[in-house]
């Protein structure tokens, strides 16, 4: 079904890199959602109505507030797909990540409203009556939301849409409530045990917990996050294709939104080669992520001693040391600064965070030991945290 739809309302439907074909992806997710979900909202209404059974009622109002996630939804597609201005020279990507936050409080609003209400059934009983016409609307609203997740969650993946996958997220937690409000209509049924209120705390924290699942998610894409492994293999993969790069270092990543990524990093080059042929392999670096990825990269050029021999004896025993003491740090811009009475090794330490060690003990151990082996040589260390 999703791929029918696809094929029907979206042209151009392969290159999700362009924000028109995104809209497109974003407006059909919406509009279908906005749909269904009125149409459930409407038959769970009355059915909880005529029923006075307050879980189906707090059901249909959730799948109204879906409803007006998805209008939500609507309105950032068009705006993420507006071009970069004066006023946002990165583009308007990132209000997905704006739209998802909206999506969670709503979401965590409905599920705190829900709970307060069922807490006083369990403290003030009110009878609830059972119907079979009930027991069809909660089966068939399982189904639809089952589907509107995988839905959802087929087009996040296609487009890299923040804003999808919380909808999907928050399709499968309302599947999971409805199933309870169900199960609840079927134990009175054939029990006579009311368990309408307790089923609605159920219901209640399941969507309290979605919401502050997109919460989270959302919160550390507006914090920013560490870049993805394919991103960061995409890079390397690029470099890799020129003989004359020698290594990268010092790459920071800045996400602005799906399909809007800015990468700066440090291509190590021999210092004796022609500088023009640098300087246009790391053009050539930047075209191709450009083209190939839709990375907008700026490439920083390092120049490194590759044919002095005890320049390389130096960084071969540092490398050693280090790895040593800490097998996940690596070194790099690596020179030596001779003198009369002693050698200075200069060079920078990529430390990852998992490493709690002060940078101050870690200079300390490691020029400890390089002091250790080499008497005359002192190490002057800068340390970057990745």
């Amino acid at each position: 079904m999703t791929q029918l739809l696809c094929r029907l309302f979206i042209k151009d439907r392969d290159n999700v890199t362009s924000p028109v074909v995104r809209r497109a992806y974003g407006t059909l997710a919406s509009v279908v959602g906005i749909v269904l979900n009125l149409l459930l909202a409407s038959g769970k209404l009355t059915i909880g109505l005529i029923t006075g059974a307050l879980s189906i009622q707090a059901d249909a109002i959730n799948n109204l507030s879906d409803a007006g996630s998805q209008i939500i939804s609507l309105v950032t597609f068009r705006i993420a797909a507006k071009p970069a201005d004066r006023e946002h020279p990165f583009g308007h990507a990132r209000i997905e990540y704006v739209a998802s936050l909206i999506v969670s409080f709503l979401v965590l609003s409905i599920g705190w409203d829900l709970l307060a209400d069922s807490i006083d059934k369990v403290i003030h009983p009110t009878e609830t009556l059972f119907s079979w016409i009930s027991i069809g609307v909660l089966g068939v609203s399982v189904l639809i939301k089952l589907w509107l997740c995988f839905f959802n969650r087929r087009i996040a993946k296609k487009i890299d849409s923040s804003v999808m996958r919380a909808t999907a997220a928050d399709s499968l937690s309302d599947a999971g409530a409805t199933a309870a409000v169900l199960v609840a209509s079927l134990i009175y049924h054939f029990t006579s045990f009311d368990t309408d209120a307790y089923m609605g705390i159920l219901v209640a924290l399941l969507i309290m917990f979605a919401g502050i699942k997109i919460l989270n998610e959302t919160k550390n894409s507006i914090l920013g996050e560490k870049p993805s492994d394919e991103i960061v293999e995409q890079i390397n993969e690029v470099v890799s294709r020129y003989p004359a790069a020698l290594g990268i270092h010092d790459l920071v990543i800045h996400n602005y939104g799906p399909g809007r990524v800015m990468a700066s990093l440090h291509l190590e080059v021999d210092g004796h080669e022609d500088i023009f042929k640098s300087h246009d392999m790391a053009d050539r670096v930047e075209q191709e992520l450009r083209q190939v990825y839709g990375i907008e990269a700026t490439v920083h050029m390092d120049p490194i001693v590759t044919n002095d021999p005890r320049v390389a004896e130096l960084r071969e025993m540092t490398i050693e040391i280090v790895t040593s003491l800490y097998p996940a740090v690596k070194i790099h811009d690596f020179r030596i600064v001779p003198g009369d009475t002693h050698t200075n090794l200069i060079f920078d330490a990529a430390v990852p965070f998992e490493i709690k060690e002060s940078d101050e003990a870690l200079c300390l151990a490691i020029g400890q030991k390089i002091n250790e082996a080499k008497n005359e040589c002192f190490a002057v260390i800068t340390v970057d945290r990745v």
